[in-house]
């Protein structure tokens, strides 16, 4: 630990990393609201609108590899303050656009800063007491669906009844205020680990990802057999085996393949991509049925605003279970947290069979859902550190979180052709129907029992601290 530690509260700098965590989940949900109005804001078509979103996306699964290695480098503070740039510059951007090619670029500054939440997570394990830091990673994980849920009814206020730009202009004040704090309240800590940054397999990686998000996220308006999705995904396999070729024979990988392959962190990290795929498979159905018309006879016609505020209670569930969560872990593993979290999910997506007709049963649904995200974000990043090297925190962390990334990206997909296949007519409008929503929400009921599944077969360990050291040598053989 820094000699720095020892004169900041430890509860100072989990607060610090967990505001930080939420401003920078926030980003993601910020125009979310504004969808419908960008085409007019921008003078543009929808086509060329939906870019704003999907920018942050591919540009924030390129840059949290990258940035979680150069965490382990030259230290995980430095590359958080390194992270508010192109956050606060993305921000003033948006705010000043007047075309959809400056918001489009905004908006990848914005992505940029994404990498902020895995190095928080890591920089935990340097900065506290062995005691703190299953606590600290729970709520530092949860703040991720805190920041997603709590943006959008803020974002939908202020989109009500202020200009669309003082969204902008209040996320700027609030980046700049994360970076001030990071810069007071949080020590230094120091690189773990030495060489440098593998250019190649960052930009192999890079290719493969954009490759395979822009063809997941696009092929439902290219159409999934056209020749350029098919021709993304054939660029995207090709790429992953070279670049795995590469980094298997690189010095200084970007990513460790084989510690990424051993049994604990290959099943966790697939164990992401599925609860990712679980978590936004009701977050896309539920608001959708929050605001659809009465007269469809299952949407209950709530306002942007009202919508917003049904779903917000989710968000805070999370942050009132991490410690709930934390204390499993400690008392049982993060292996049985995850698998809890997981079948939690579950029990929400099944109550919504029942539930689905009121906007109270629709809040219990969203709550149960969240109760099992947060369980389970918390244990994934403890399971990780308790199987990787002290000097590789930071970028099997970031790898992590770009394994819920790919499983949310594949979960927007899914859950889109199973919406725009399962359809009814009304005033002259398609509208998805109620079999659509319900297919959608069992979807998400089986998928977050496959992550139980896989979850449970996560080698078992003692229920110690994340903030050990891993095994640095050797493969773990406990099963």
């Amino acid at each position: 630990m820094d000699d720095s530690t020892s004169t900041t509260r430890p509860g100072g700098i989990v607060g610090v990393l967990a505001v930080a965590g939420i401003v920078a989940s926030l980003m993601q949900t910020l125009v979310v609201p504004l969808i419908g109005e960008l085409p007019r804001i921008l003078h543009t078509d929808a086509a060329n609108a939906s870019w704003v979103i999907t920018i942050t996306l591919l540009v924030g699964a390129v840059a949290v590899p990258v940035i979680g290695r150069l965490g382990d480098l030259y230290g995980k503070r430095r590359m958080m303050l390194a992270c508010s740039v192109p956050i606060i510059a993305g921000c003033v951007t948006c705010a000043l656009a007047d075309s959809v090619t400056q918001m489009i670029i905004g908006r990848g500054l914005q992505g940029m800063g994404m990498g902020m939440i895995p190095l928080g997570i890591s920089a935990l394990r340097d900065l506290l007491p062995s005691e703190r830091v299953g606590p600290a990673i729970a709520l530092m994980s949860s703040s991720m669906g805190i920041g997603g849920a709590l943006g959008m009814p803020v974002a939908a206020a202020v989109a009500e009844y202020a200009s669309w730009r003082v969204l902008f202009w209040g996320a700027t004040a609030l980046s700049v205020l994360v970076a001030g704090l990071i810069w007071l309240l949080v020590p230094a800590t120091p690189a773990r680990t030495t060489g440098r940054l593998d250019v190649v397999g960052a930009l192999g990686l890079g290719i493969g990802l954009v490759c395979l998000l822009l063809g997941v996220s696009k092929g439902a308006d290219w159409g999934w057999a056209s020749g350029t999705t098919l021709g993304l995904f054939a660029v995207a396999l090709v790429v992953f085996v070279v670049w795995g070729w590469w980094e298997l024979r690189a010095g200084d990988p970007l990513v460790d393949l084989r510690v990424t392959a051993r049994r604990p962190v290959l099943l966790t990290n697939v164990a992401s991509i599925v609860v990712g795929f679980a978590m936004y498979a009701q977050a896309l159905i539920v608001i959708q049925i929050l605001q659809l018309p009465e007269a469809t006879g299952y949407g209950l016609g709530q306002s942007m605003l009202a919508a917003g505020l049904w779903t917000a209670p989710s968000g805070l569930m999370m942050m009132v279970v991490s410690p709930l969560g934390a204390r499993l872990s400690a008392a049982r593993g993060p292996k049985v947290t995850l698998v809890t979290g997981s079948l939690v999910m579950a029990l929400g997506y099944g109550s919504s069979m029942a539930l689905l007709g009121t906007t109270w049963g629709l809040l219990i649904v969203t709550c149960l859902c969240s109760i099992g995200v947060g369980l389970a974000y918390g244990a994934m990043p403890a399971l990780i550190m308790g199987a990787v090297p002290r000097s590789e925190t930071a970028a099997a962390n970031s790898f992590n979180s770009l394994m819920r990334s790919i499983g949310t990206s594949v979960s927007a997909a899914v859950i889109g052709v199973v919406l725009t296949q399962m359809t009814m007519r009304l005033g002259g409008h398609t509208l998805p129907s109620e079999s659509g929503f319900r297919t959608g929400l069992l979807i998400g009921c089986g998928v977050a029992l496959v992550a139980a599944a896989i979850a449970s077969a996560i080698p078992a360990r003692r229920a110690d601290s994340p903030a050990e050291d891993a095994v640095t040598a050797e493969p773990a053989t406990v099963s």
